[in-house]
């Protein structure tokens, strides 16, 4: 079983380095970045956790590439990545770009978690239709892996279109980093079978997993693909969920940090370090 964090790194907050070394010289195995370009000072969008209510971290994230360059730079075994991309609101050709070069920079750690958000003003804020975000984010990920793969890639589609383009570098993990697709909605599975490498649900306090792991694989195995690694994101801190995610099949389980100083979130981690040692 496979044990990481997850968090908003802020410009108040613990540092992204600092977090990166700390989950390392604690033995667990992945860190991942959230993102909000912006918060849209009116909306009328509601949180799916906290309603009308923003946390204080979604004003202050840094962007998730520039602070993996930090957390490349001063480890070198845990994996980090995003959890998730708003792919949505990002070029494909600049965030292939950013994405294998954090591959690069961190020797093949790179995860790329995504999703479809749920900030209808701030993805319209970059262009994107609120009702046709899922077909965007397909579009985006499928013309990436287009430039990760070819010396000479193309993509024409209806929201992404460019003709034969050289990109480099290409990175280091064949045929690209993993795409963990995020969310528990009705089609989630039907993307995750048709452009993801793994699935990262988000669980509410006392969800268990066991059949719909199940019913994804089953469409995996259908369709000739090996077994779906399952992510739980932000998964509770509770050794009775823990054990719960394990049984069902789960392979990795992260637990969110919060967006606090130094001393706050490392002993947050001591206490999580004690926790998941029964599990090891």
């Amino acid at each position: 079983m496979k044990f990481g964090f997850c968090i908003f790194t802020t410009d108040y907050s613990i540092s992204p380095a600092e977090v990166a070394r700390a989950t390392e010289d604690r033995g667990f195995e992945s860190l991942l970045f959230s993102e909000h370009t912006h918060i849209p000072s009116r909306r009328s969008s509601i949180n799916p956790r906290y309603g009308k209510e923003i946390p204080h971290e979604y004003l202050h994230s840094f962007d998730p590439f520039v602070a993996l360059g930090a957390a490349a730079a001063v480890t070198n075994k845990i994996m980090i990545g995003t959890g998730i991309c708003l792919v949505i609101e990002r070029d494909p050709i600049i965030l292939a770009k950013e994405i294998a070069t954090v591959d690069h920079m961190s020797s093949g750690r790179m995860l790329f978690g995504v999703g479809g958000g749920w900030n209808r003003e701030e993805m319209e804020n970059h262009g994107t239709n609120w009702s046709l975000r899922w077909k965007v984010l397909r579009e985006r990920i499928e013309a990436m892996k287009e430039i990760w793969t070819k010396d000479k890639a193309s993509y024409h589609g209806e929201f992404v279109n460019f003709d034969d383009i050289w990109s480099w570098p290409k990175p280091i993990q064949k045929p690209h980093p993993p795409v963990f697709v995020g969310g528990d909605g009705e089609r989630t599975f039907e993307r995750v079978m048709r452009y993801g490498d793994g699935w990262m649900p988000h669980p509410e306090s006392g969800n268990l997993y066991a059949e719909k792991i199940k019913r994804l694989n089953d469409l995996a195995n259908k369709e000739g693909r090996p077994t779906i690694p399952v992510t739980i994101f932000g998964a509770p801190k509770d050794p009775s969920q823990i054990e719960g995610f394990i049984r069902d099949g789960a392979m990795r389980i992260l637990f969110w940090l919060p967006s606090a100083r130094a001393d706050e979130v490392l002993r947050e981690m001591d206490r999580l370090t004690d926790m998941v040692k029964r599990f090891h």
